[in-house]
């Protein structure tokens, strides 16, 4: 990276009351010039919690809307105005009510990957961290879970006693792993163990050591007393490869995971965007962002 570059990054957050939040997607490029690199959620608490008035969120936009949900007060930009969520965008807040007619008595249980106005109208938001353990405490006699039915569907085959319908999402990065691909990866590292994200299919998590979220994955990638195939966006791998020169990381078909909305940020658009030359403001309705805050304030309350 250019070192002029990174000095006028840093010396233009100095300036504008900026900080620069990065998820672990991001390139290696934008990881580098973060203040803070996470999971979407951790991100967006940190946030709440910074002093700072205007905040960078390098992701994309549910993730730039968490964080203006949990800290109002705050400037919160979106450096790429086009980067979003494909899985986000496979439910709409009246599909959500729809299908709330048809199942009166169920709790909606919305993945964090939703927009603020799905999470509207959700009884409860989960992290792919979070969910086992909050669906395993919903007493509701039904569970309406969105919009990821592999994250949901694992979740329903770890708590057989609950009964959970699933909305018919996925992400279009992580489902397009295929049990070929994974098996070809484990033939070729058999000393290798193999951690995935639960967006996965069934038929890729099912030849897992471990599942989960990026941050568990990464925690049991750095603990693991062998090489390990990472398993999620090629992002992790990146990072890992990068800080952790010691230990050996495996690609598990990085031209598959890649996820294209992630990778838009380069550090010029970067810069453009502390500058306020570039991005969009994110600006949520307070009656909508109050209603979104309810479900995220319910997972607190279980998590």
């Amino acid at each position: 990276m250019n070192d002029a570059l990174q000095s006028l990054i840093a010396q233009r957050k100095a300036q504008t009351d900026t900080v620069i939040l990065a998820h672990t997607y991001q390139p290696p490029e934008i990881i580098a010039l973060a203040d803070i690199t996470g999971d979407s959620f951790a991100l967006a608490k940190a946030a709440a919690k910074l002093p700072q008035k205007r905040v960078i969120m390098c992701g994309v936009r549910f993730m730039a809307e968490s964080v203006k949900i949990l800290a109002p007060e705050k400037e919160v930009i979106l450096p790429a105005p086009d980067a979003g969520c494909g899985m986000a965008r496979m439910i709409t807040p009246e599909d959500i009510l729809a299908w709330k007619q048809e199942h009166p008595d169920a709790c909606v249980c919305a993945y964090i990957n939703t927009t603020a106005a799905v999470k509207a109208v959700c009884d409860v938001c989960v992290t792919s961290s979070s969910a086992l353990k909050i669906v395993s405490k919903l007493d509701a006699e039904e569970i309406l879970f969105l919009p990821d039915r592999n994250l949901g569907g694992w979740i329903a085959a770890l708590l057989p006693d609950k009964k959970i319908t699933l909305w018919n999402g996925y992400c279009p990065v992580h489902d397009n792993l295929t049990e070929e691909q994974v098996l070809a990866a484990k033939a070729e590292h058999p000393d290798a163990l193999l951690a995935v994200h639960p967006e996965c299919r069934e038929e890729v998590v099912k030849h897992a050591d471990m599942a989960g979220s990026t941050a568990e994955i990464i925690d049991f990638a750095l603990k693991a007393d062998k090489p390990v195939i990472i398993g999620t966006e090629r992002g992790v791998a990146d990072t890992l490869t990068k800080q952790y020169p010691d230990k050996q990381f495996y690609y598990l078909c990085p031209e598959t995971l890649t996820c294209p909305d992630m990778k838009y940020i380069t550090p010029a658009l970067l810069l453009a965007a502390v500058n306020g030359e570039q991005g969009e403001k994110i600006i949520l309705d307070e009656e909508l962002r109050l209603a979104a805050k309810k479900s995220i304030d319910r997972m607190l309350e279980l998590g």
